[in-house]
């Protein structure tokens, strides 16, 4: 099990955050094919008027951001403006219309090709993901990003360092970055950043799930986070002989530890800086009960299924908000 002690609290001059103006950022944290929940929060973000100046991602979350980011830029390329609510449903249709099945997403490989890998310590991870970065490449235009109307960074783990590290789209690496924070541990290959074999990347998630940290080093004042993750993981059945499903359930079980930890810390961190009456206002989003979604068997149902169960997550959260006056998060 990974040890994942508290963070300590950001140290800024003063033990304030950065004097900057109101700033908005949509942190979305890991979950793999979960992040379909995310696609529906986020929509419901948006209806309620809800607009980031900053997006953070990681894992799955990275791909969510990094898409958003994209036709964002597109629209303001192309209108002069953005429509957040047609931001939010474009990436409801892109989760429908591109992820569909396993093999829109990665591969089995060749068992005789991958004990040979593994015997020559060439291992290269379970599942070939090429269908993916295939489908991200064709997508984002790098260029787009840099002069779009919103920032964004997403994250990956140095594994030969153990490091957390964070790209924004001006790295000319960006590519590179959301290919490792979407690679799943063991069961997906570690990328080499920039090509050299020095540089190993995974899964931002083995570090930091829900990226509130970054942000609010960053001076975000308002922070909606959304995370794929309920508090709790129940006894939900699966098959813990095959593989590919115990690595999987293995993988939730650390996340989910991890993305509480995230988020009791920015919780604690919000606290104390109202305390002192400082601003900073935190939304999360995530799901009442454990999503359910076989990695290796899943059809468009079931991605629907989960981006229901995000919109309606986000209009209670946004509805809880607005009852009880608060304003200044959600209008």
């Amino acid at each position: 099990m990974v040890n994942n002690p508290t963070p300590p609290l950001p140290k800024f001059s003063n033990h304030t955050l950065p004097a900057q103006p109101h700033s908005k950022a949509l942190v979305l944290g890991g979950g793999s094919l979960k992040g379909a929940f995310q696609a529906g929060a986020v929509t419901a973000l948006f209806e309620s008027g809800f607009v980031p100046d900053q997006l953070y991602g990681i894992s799955v979350g990275s791909l969510n951001a990094t898409f958003i980011a994209n036709e964002a830029a597109h629209q303001q390329a192309q209108y002069g403006q953005v429509d957040w609510q047609k931001v939010g449903k474009y990436l409801i249709e892109f989760w429908i219309r591109n992820i569909t099945r396993p093999a829109d997403v990665a591969v089995i490989r060749s068992r005789f090709r991958m004990g040979y890998n593994t015997l020559m310590s060439r291992f290269d991870g379970l599942l070939d993901n090429s269908p993916i970065q295939n489908l991200i490449r064709k997508t984002v235009d790098l260029e787009a990003l840099k002069t779009g109307p919103v920032k964004i960074k997403v994250g990956a783990v140095d594994i030969i360092e153990g490091d957390m590290r964070y790209a924004d789209a001006n790295d000319p690496d960006f590519l590179d970055y959301i290919y490792a924070s979407s690679s799943l541990p063991f069961l997906m290959p570690a990328v080499q950043i920039g090509g050299d074999h020095r540089r190993a990347f995974l899964d931002g998630g083995l570090r930091e799930v829900a990226p509130l940290r970054v942000a609010i080093e960053d001076g975000a004042t308002e922070i909606a986070c959304v995370a794929c993750h309920a508090k709790k993981v129940y006894n939900e059945k699966f098959n813990y002989r095959n593989l590919l499903n115990l690595a999987d359930r293995v993988k939730d079980i650390t996340v989910n530890q991890l993305v509480n930890n995230d988020i009791a810390w920015a919780e604690r961190f919000a606290e104390r800086e109202q305390l002192h009456n400082r601003q900073l206002q935190l939304t999360i989003i995530r799901p009442t009960e454990p999503l359910s979604l076989n990695l290796m068997k899943f059809t468009s149902e079931d991605i629907g299924k989960l981006i229901v169960a995000g919109y309606q997550a986000g209009v209670d959260v946004v509805s809880m908000r607005k009852s009880k006056g608060d304003a200044a998060v959600l209008p």
